[in-house]
C-alpha cells in the first residue's frame, strides 16, 4: 500500500465514446499559382501533396528532413526551395520527376524576370536572354516539361471574370512602360498559361471575352519581345494578336491590334515598306483612315525620307485629334500622337513643333521609352539643323545614361535615325564615334 491506497493491476480500458478518429489535415489557405512563377511552383507542390497524395504537411516536412514553417512557406511561394529540396519533395510525393522538371522552369523564368544587366549586354548574356525568352514562350504554350504540372496547379485556380482579367492586362500594360521587359515577359508567361487554361474549360459560345484576352496579352509580349529585339518571336505573337482579335468579332479590336502591330514594326522589325502595307490594310477594314493609324503612317514615310508627306498627314491626324478617346484596354492614349508628332517634326528639323509636342509627352507619360526617345528626337533635330557635333554628343549621353535593362531596341532604333540623319561627309565628327559605339556598330 502506498499512502493508504490499494496498489490496482487492474487496467482502464477505454470505451469506444473516447476513442477518437484521426482528423484529416485541414486544406490549406489557396495558392494564387498565376501571381509569380515561385507560386506556380508552390501551387504545383501542394497539389500533389494534398490532392494527389492526401498527406499532411508535417508527415512530408518529416519525409524530406525539412522544416514544416520552410515547405509552408515553399507552398505559398514567399520562399524559393533548393533543388535538392524538390527532388525529395518529388520522391517523397512520387512525382515522377514533374516538379523538379517545374523547378528548373521556374528557376528559368525567375533569372529572366531579374535579368538586369548591370554592365553592357555581351554576346553570351545576350544569348542567354534569348534562351530564357525562348524558353517563357514555349511555357506559355505548354511544351516545356512539367507541363503537366503547370496544368494541374492551374486547374485549382478559378477562372478569373472578364473584369479581373482586364486588371490584369492594365497591371502588365503599367509593367511593360515601367520596367525591364525581361520581367514583363517572365510575369506574363503564368497569365498566358492561366488564360490558356481558362479557355479549355469555356464554352465556345462564352469564348469571345477569353479571346479579346488573349489578343490583348499576346500584343504585350509582342511589344515585350520588340523591346528585347527578339523580332522573329515578336512577329509570331502578333499574329497571334491578331488572330484572337479576328476572333472575338471586335472590330475596334483588331484595328487597334492591328495599329500596335504597324507602329512597333518600325523599331528594326519590319522595313518602312512593309509597315504602310499594313497600315493600308488596316484602314482598309476601318473603311477609312484612322489617328492611330495615320500616326504610324506618317512614321512610315519619315522613314523612308518623304518628309513632306508625313507633316501632312500628321498635321490632318492632329487636326481629328479631339474626336478621338482611349481605347478599353488602355493601349492607345493622345501621347502616342503627341510622341509621333515630335519624330514628325524632328526629322524636318522642325525645332519649334517639334519641342512643344514632346514637351507634353514628357509631361504625362511614364512609359520610359518614350522619355528616353523624345530627348532623341531632340538630338535628332539637333543634327537635321546641322549641329552634327552637339546632337550626336547628346544621343550619346542619353543613350548611355539609359540601365541596360531598360535600352531597349525602341530606344537603340532611335538612336540609329539619329546617326543615320548625319551627312556621310561628316561622320568624322566627335560625337559620331560616341554614338556609333553606345549602338554597338563599331
Amino acid at each position: 500500500m502506498i499512502n493508504n491506497k490499494p496498489l490496482s493491476l487492474e487496467m482502464k480500458i477505454p470505451t469506444t465514446t473516447n476513442i477518437r478518429e484521426p482528423r484529416m489535415p485541414k486544406p490549406s489557405q489557396p495558392v494564387q499559382p498565376s501571381e509569380s512563377p515561385w507560386h506556380l511552383l508552390g501551387a504545383a507542390i501542394r497539389h500533389w501533396r494534398e490532392d494527389v497524395r492526401c498527406i499532411s504537411l508535417r508527415t512530408t516536412a518529416q519525409r524530406i528532413y525539412a522544416d514544416p514553417s520552410d515547405l509552408s512557406r515553399w507552398e505559398r511561394g514567399l520562399t524559393h526551395p533548393h533543388i535538392s529540396a524538390v527532388q525529395r519533395l518529388d520522391d517523397a510525393l512520387d512525382a515522377k520527376g514533374q516538379l523538379a522538371a517545374l523547378h528548373d522552369a521556374v528557376s528559368d523564368l525567375d533569372r529572366l524576370r531579374t535579368l538586369e544587366g548591370n554592365a553592357a549586354l555581351t554576346e553570351e548574356t545576350a544569348t542567354e536572354r534569348r534562351r530564357l525568352i525562348q524558353l517563357a514562350g514555349s511555357l506559355a504554350l505548354g511544351a516545356v516539361g512539367g507541363s503537366e504540372t503547370v496544368r494541374q496547379a492551374l486547374d485549382h485556380e478559378p477562372g478569373r471574370s472578364v473584369e479581373e482579367w482586364e486588371v490584369t492586362c492594365a497591371d502588365h500594360l503599367h509593367a511593360l512602360r515601367t520596367r525591364p521587359p525581361t520581367q514583363v515577359i517572365a510575369d506574363l508567361t503564368v497569365d498566358v498559361l492561366a488564360l490558356r487554361r481558362q479557355a479549355q474549360s469555356t464554352a465556345p459560345a462564352d469564348l469571345t471575352e477569353v479571346q479579346r484576352t488573349t489578343a490583348a496579352l499576346s500584343a504585350i509580349f509582342a511589344n515585350a519581345l520588340t523591346r528585347l529585339s527578339d523580332h522573329g518571336a515578336a512577329i509570331r505573337w502578333w499574329r497571334t494578336a491578331r488572330q484572337a482579335a479576328d476572333a472575338s468579332g471586335d472590330l475596334s479590336l483588331s484595328l487597334l491590334i492591328r495599329g500596335e502591330e504597324a507602329g512597333h514594326g518600325l523599331y528594326g522589325q519590319r522595313s518602312p515598306e512593309t509597315v504602310l502595307n499594313l497600315v493600308n490594310a488596316a484602314q482598309h477594314l476601318a473603311k477609312g483612315p484612322s489617328v492611330d493609324l495615320m500616326t504610324t503612317e506618317a512614321k512610315a514615310l519619315s522613314l523612308l525620307g518623304r518628309h513632306q508627306e508625313a507633316v501632312n498627314v500628321i498635321r490632318r491626324a492632329m487636326a481629328q485629334a479631339g474626336t478621338v478617346k482611349g481605347d478599353s484596354l488602355g493601349f492607345w492614349s493622345p501621347d502616342i500622337l503627341r510622341f509621333a508628332a515630335s519624330w514628325i517634326f524632328s526629322a524636318v528639323g522642325e525645332e519649334n513643333q517639334a519641342s512643344e509636342s514632346g514637351t507634353t509627352v514628357l509631361a504625362s507619360t511614364r512609359d520610359y521609352v518614350y522619355r528616353t526617345n523624345i530627348v532623341l528626337h531632340r538630338s535628332l533635330c539637333t543634327v537635321v539643323n546641322g549641329g552634327v557635333t552637339e546632337g550626336t554628343q547628346q544621343a550619346a549621353a542619353v543613350i548611355a545614361e539609359v540601365p541596360p535593362a531598360y535600352r531597349s531596341g525602341h530606344v537603340l532604333a532611335t538612336g540609329r535615325m539619329v546617326l543615320q540623319a548625319v551627312p556621310l561627309d561628316q561622320r568624322d565628327h566627335a560625337g559620331v564615334d560616341d554614338l556609333r559605339e553606345q549602338l554597338k556598330l563599331v
